[in-house]
This record gives structure tokens, sequence and C-alpha cells, in this order.
């Protein structure tokens, strides 16, 4: 696979504004072949936030003597932590419009780019809305006139997102899909819980406890409408950020609130069912959007063991509060998954500069998320416009996609971080594989984490932070190699022992 060929855009390009936007990361067309060889022990890919080395596939054969190196860092399978579920990211109604706006070809070669395993990055998780988010292209929900009798797949999943995961799931038909609904139909919303007044609104309200059995039967009707369309859902969560009243389309469910919804219905209903998608608590930041009475939520949850049984842990994101907050729910729950769902890069954080991104991205998200017990890692929207939509007024109006597609063309594209942090974990580390220990070598510039796959490969990722190129040993018991890892780079490498 895969040095990305850089373009030289035209001038018709540069009316688009992407230049204007401060990054010269443009990318686009097809994967150009590798001019270093094609085989070799260890096979490696490299990007640098200089763009030096984009996703660069080397190889480097083991040594033949031992390391005496004092920068060796050793596999240790004696200590093994959290078995992976996948990497990857959100299929939005808006990354599906601007997916279906590519050619045919320009798509197909994108998509196998992104999520092939054979030939591609192998992304292998993906979450989806149930009804509409901040980016789709109307406020619905998928029982908009009451009565659950009503519910139906609307044009966004019909027309959009279901044709483009059919379309992914042809590559690679193993990937996960999880769930999250940013509102219930309407009608089953309140003011709040003690007046129980109608809240016709997309935006705030509560569920009311009235309509429990109707919203479970939501879910389970939505995931056998998607099981009816070849779509299997792996996971899902019962609202997404549950304490987010201000987006376009919301809901705040208090854990109090998602601990008996899921008790009393949704859990009891997927299990009459006969189904066996998995539920995740929370769904929202790490600091509980500075509620000091929502704080620990999932534990709160989970204190009920009749309620616990019903969820295989929790999700998060990081839009306020420290990864280090996964380190006390998995000391006070350590039975129970850990799930990172979103994370989004905009203006605000100079979202589309590499040089700012790349590093920090892959030390706080990716690695850092998974080295405090996170199974999986999804990133916000996919694929945006250069006008960083099409999005919902209410919702977020400043965000960039994993990559942006230029509106002039439907073809140009810019690959931002999330993008490449997402593929340097899912192109060497698969689903199945165990997170493992390492030994020796550390340095405070380097943050990486070893993984055993199922095939008994290893996959080992590191970021290098700093303005210097790092040499590195990488040591398996029986064999060993050596690498430089550039400045301000990220480097991803698999082998078998």
């Amino acid at each position: 696979m895969m040095n990305f060929k850089k373009y030289i855009l035209a001038v018709s390009v540069l009316t688009t504004g992407m230049i204007a936007c401060g990054n010269d990361n443009f990318n686009g067309g097809d994967p150009i072949k590798p001019t270093n060889p094609t085989s070799g022990d260890v096979k490696i890919y490299t990007t640098t936030s200089s763009m030096s080395q984009d996703f660069e596939r080397t190889f480097v054969n083991f040594n033949k003597t031992a390391s005496m190196s004092p920068k060796t860092i050793k596999i240790d399978e004696s200590k093994t932590f959290q078995t992976m579920d996948g990497f990857g990211s959100a299929i939005t109604g808006s990354t599906a419009y601007n997916l279906l706006k590519m050619s045919e070809t320009d798509r197909a070669k994108f998509l196998k780019e992104t999520f092939s395993p054979t030939e591609g990055m192998g992304q292998s998780y993906i979450r989806i809305a149930i009804g509409c988010s901040d980016f789709s292209l109307s406020e619905y929900t998928l029982a908009d006139k009451p009565g659950i009798e009503n519910f139906a797949l609307q044009e966004e999943e019909l027309k959009y997102v279901i044709p483009v995961l059919k379309e992914i799931l042809a590559i690679n038909p193993d990937i996960k899909i999880m769930g999250s609904p940013w509102t219930p139909p309407t009608w089953m919303k309140v003011n709040n819980l003690t007046d129980l007044k109608p809240h016709e609104s997309w935006t705030g309200g509560h569920l009311n406890p009235k309509y429990y059995q109707d919203y479970a039967t939501y879910f389970v009707k939505w995931i056998q409408a998607m099981a009816a369309q070849g779509i299997n859902i792996y996971s899902i969560t019962p609202q997404n950020e549950p304490l987010n009243a201000g987006n376009s389309a919301s809901l705040l469910m208090f854990w109090p609130e998602q601990q008996a919804f899921v008790k009393t219905a949704l859990g009891p209903k997927i299990k009459a069912a006969g189904l066996t998608t998995k539920i995740y608590a929370f769904d929202h930041n790490y600091n509980y959007d500075d509620m000091p009475e929502q704080e620990d939520y999932p534990v709160k949850i989970f204190q009920d063991p009749a309620a616990a049984a019903f969820f295989a842990g929790s999700a998060f994101h990081n839009y306020g509060g420290n990864k280090d907050e996964l380190l006390d729910i998995h000391a006070k729950a350590p039975n129970k998954d850990i799930v990172f769902t979103e994370t989004s890069i905009g203006t605000w954080n100079d979202g589309n500069v590499l040089g700012k991104r790349l590093t920090e991205d892959m030390r706080e998200v990716a690695l850092g998320t998974v080295n405090n017990f996170s199974k999986a890692v999804i990133v916000w929207n996919l694929m945006l416009d250069s006008d960083k939509g099409p999005n919902r007024e209410g919702g977020c109006q400043t965000c960039y996609g994993a990559v942006d597609i230029s509106k002039a063309d439907y073809k140009t594209i810019r690959r931002n971080s999330h993008y490449y942090i997402i593929g340097h974990m899912s192109s060497v580390v698969k689903p199945g594989a165990v997170r493992i220990g390492t030994t020796g070598y550390t340095d405070s510039n380097l943050t990486y984490a070893a993984f055993k796959n199922t095939d008994g490969s290893y996959a080992f990722v590191i970021t290098n932070h700093s303005g210097a190129d790092s040499f590195i040993v990488l040591e398996d018991g029986k064999n060993n190699f050596g690498y430089t890892v550039p400045a301000s780079s990220v480097v991803s490498y698999t082998w078998k022992k």
C-alpha cells in the first residue's frame, strides 16, 4: 500500500478556500506504489507532520545479533490488557452525502484505501446516528408521527447512509457498526420529569417515562430494519451526549434515567428480540460537562446489578476533561468495557494543520485512550466538504472531517490528523488483538503501545512528539530490529516472531 500521491492544486481549486484554511496537506487520487523494498521481516508505515513521509510503507529485516542498545523496547507478553474491537470513524449523513457526490471510481478507491484490511488502512469500526445528528441533511427521527407503529427508515438512511455502508461492507464484511441517537421522536419528550409537559423540540428535553417501552421498541425496530438491509449493528448507546441539551438535536438523560430506561425497557426488549447488540452507557465527556451530580455516570448505573447486566461498558468523548478519567472508570468497574466514540478537530484547534495536530492527537486520542483501557477508538465525521458540511444550524459549524473534500470537484481530498491516527492503528492492530506490555527504554517524547494479533503477529505503534529523530530497537524475545522514528511523526510496525 500506500504512499499517498501529493497533487499540485489547479488554480480552480484555490477558489474553494481550502488553501486559505492554512494547511498545505492536500492529497488525492490513487495511492502510489512505494519505492522501498516490497518485502522484509517487519512492515512499517510512517507519517511525518511535514508530510515528508505520507503513510509511507517500508520494510526492514531482523538484526542477526542480539541488541545491546540502551534504547531497546522489549515486548512483554506476560502482561495483557484489553482485547481490541477496532478503530474507525463516523459515517454521518453528511459524510455519506459527500461520498456519494464523488465519482463511483474515486469513491471506490477511497473506500478501499480506508477500509480494506488487505489493500488499505483496514478501519474496522463505524459509528452512525439513529435518526438525525447535527451532521445530517435535515432534522428527523424514524417515527416523527406519534405512535411507534409509524416507525420507518427515512430518506437519509435509504438514499445516503445505507448505500455507503453496503459499499464499505463489500470491502470489509467484518466491520463493526455502532448506533447512537441524538434525539427520540419529539412526541416522546417532556420538559422535565416533574412537570412532564410536552417538549416538542429537537433540542433538549427528557424522555417521558411513559414512553420507555415504545422507545425501546424503536431501538429494536431500527436494529431489525438495518439487519433487513444486510447491516448488522454490533453496538448502541442509549443517547449521544446525554448531558448536552444544546446540540441541534439532543436530549438530557441523567444517569438515573438511563439506568431506569435500560433496566426496565431497552435491555429486556433487546434480549426478548434475541439480539446480541451491545449497549454502552454514557457516550459523553470525561468531565461529565462539569455536573457534579453526574460524575462517575456509568459507575453509578453499574451499581445496580440488574441494570449493569444489560451494559457491556461505557463510552466516552473528549470535549471536556482528561483521558485519565478512563483509568478511574476502569478501576471502579474493571469488568466493564470502555470505548472511545467521538472526538473532533476544527477551527478552534488548528484541526486542518497536520503539523500541529498529528502527534498530539495520536498521543491523546489514539494511543492515549488505548493505553487507558479503551477497546475501540472512533473519531467523528469521516468526510466533510470544504465548507465544513453539510451541517445543521445549532450543531458544529466549525468542524473538519477526518478528511475534507473540495466542493469544487468532489475529488480533491485533504487528509487530516484523524485520518492518519486511525489508519496507523487499524493498519496493524486488528480486531481481537490484545494489548500487551513493554519493558525497557522510555522517553517522555515517545508514546507507544504494543499488541498481539489473533494470527500471532505483533503490532507496535509509536508517536515521536519531539523535533528530533529518535532511534529505537524493538525486541520480541527472539528477534530484534532498529528503526529511527522521525521527528514529529507516527510509525506503525507489524511482524511475526
